[in-house]
């Protein structure tokens, strides 16, 4: 069963199999792998029934297109709840996202950059591209006149990479009190100047969704022409932007007692934020931890994680769950979010966000997109050995070690 774990993960052997036998020998053996891989077992074959299709002679290819046909079906339906008529514009559609996920309880509120600081960063590192862009011939206007995660996006398809490097390096000199805790922004710029800039940036990343973490935003950019299966899978990235802005937003509020808070959150605006804690060597990043929390309910360990983070601070919300809020027949996505077929030892992803952009981007089998069946199965493994009472225990034995020390030094 780990050949299968290791072949859906693309992980390397033989190191992912001895990973696994030291988290299986630190846990007590409870066979969390061959569980885990059993269920996907089951997963796949019930979903292919529920396809119309005979899992013992179902290729690869044929599965692909099944799911994509299903989402093509539930793309409607979600279209009907919603009231979105079948001549509904790019702009009308996209405000009909944006409208549903602001007043959504998955958006909530997050430990974010205030705007006044973010307002002097651009004024050390003056973005002219992005003035260009959005055709204004002064910092102080552009400031005045567009929002911060606007300007944020702006940059975004403007500036260049260089740019980009030494704007960011100034959030090493960031303190706690650059912070505060805010509503979480879901914006959609849609005017001709933003659909004129946006426009080659959409073409090439194939893809119209920003999110800032470090901001507590996300920005919808607008589209050129209609794409099939648009509201789903602009909600699932949204809702999977949303995820990740928690995850870093209690991150950076359990780092406040660091003298190193800058340096880090540096480092966690661009990459995944890592933790000091480990699994059988295995380092874990704090966005296994927030699943973990936001999933297991009562869970939460107070002595670890106040004064800074509290329970609201770990949610975590599916996208497949929230589609299944608003459409019940969406419900056959749910629990599938780590679950693939491998065909000739490479996976067929039945997790809906990879479903739905390859099947937007039209993508043809072997271009198929696996990379959130593999994010969701690594977390999920991981989370099974946290499971275990040992595990967890030592886990908040390191994390707790790890912010006792960085406390004194702050103190000291």
């Amino acid at each position: 069963m780990t050949r299968y774990l290791s072949a859906a993960l693309g992980a390397a052997q033989p190191f992912f199999a001895q990973s696994i036998m030291e988290l299986e020998r630190a846990s007590g053996r409870p066979g969390a792998d061959i569980r885990l891989s059993s269920e996907i077992s089951q997963q796949v074959r019930t979903m292919m029934k529920q396809l119309g299709l005979d899992p013992a002679d179902t290729t690869g290819p044929e599965l692909y297109s099944a799911l994509h046909e299903r989402l093509r079906d539930d793309e409607g339906r979600v279209r009907t709840v919603l009231g979105i008529l079948p001549d509904a514009s790019t702009v009308d559609i996209l405000s009909v996202v944006q409208k549903i996920l602001s007043e959504h309880r998955s958006t909530g509120s997050c430990f974010a950059l205030k705007a006044p600081v973010a307002r002097r960063l651009f004024k050390k590192k003056i973005p002219k591209a992005t003035m260009k862009l959005l055709g204004y011939r002064s910092l102080d206007s552009m400031l005045k006149h567009e929002s911060i995660a606007a300007v944020y996006a702006a940059a975004v398809i403007a500036e260049s990479p260089s740019w980009h490097r030494q704007f960011q390096a100034q959030y090493g000199t960031l303190q706690t009190s650059d912070f505060e805790q805010r509503k979480i922004q879901i914006l959609y710029p849609h005017s001709p100047r933003w659909a004129a800039a946006a426009a080659d940036f959409v073409g090439s990343a194939k893809h119209n969704i920003l999110a800032f973490k470090e901001l507590g935003a996300v920005v919808i950019l607008p589209l050129p022409a209609q794409i099939e299966g648009l509201v789903i899978t602009t909600l699932l990235l949204i809702l999977h932007n949303l995820n990740d802005i928690r995850t870093f937003s209690s991150f950076a509020k359990l780092q406040q007692v660091k003298p190193t808070f800058g340096a880090l959150i540096a480092e966690a605006s661009s990459a995944e934020p890592m933790t000091a804690a480990n699994l059988a060597s295995q380092p874990v990043p704090w966005k296994v931890i927030q699943r973990y929390y936001g999933k297991k309910l009562g869970a939460y360990h107070p002595e670890t994680f106040e004064p800074h983070v509290q329970p609201d601070d770990l949610q975590w919300h599916d996208g497949e769950s929230v589609l299944a809020e608003l459409q019940p027949a969406l419900h056959f996505w749910e629990n599938a979010g780590h679950a693939a077929m491998l065909h000739n030892g490479e996976p067929v992803s039945c997790n809906i966000l990879d479903v739905a952009l390859s099947f937007c981007n039209k993508l043809d089998f072997p271009d198929r997109i696996v990379h959130f069946v593999r994010e969701h199965l690594w977390h999920e493994l991981m989370s099974r050995y946290l499971h275990q009472e040992n595990l967890e225990t030592a886990l908040h034995r390191q994390l707790a070690r790890d912010l006792i020390d960085n406390s004194a030094l702050a103190e000291s």
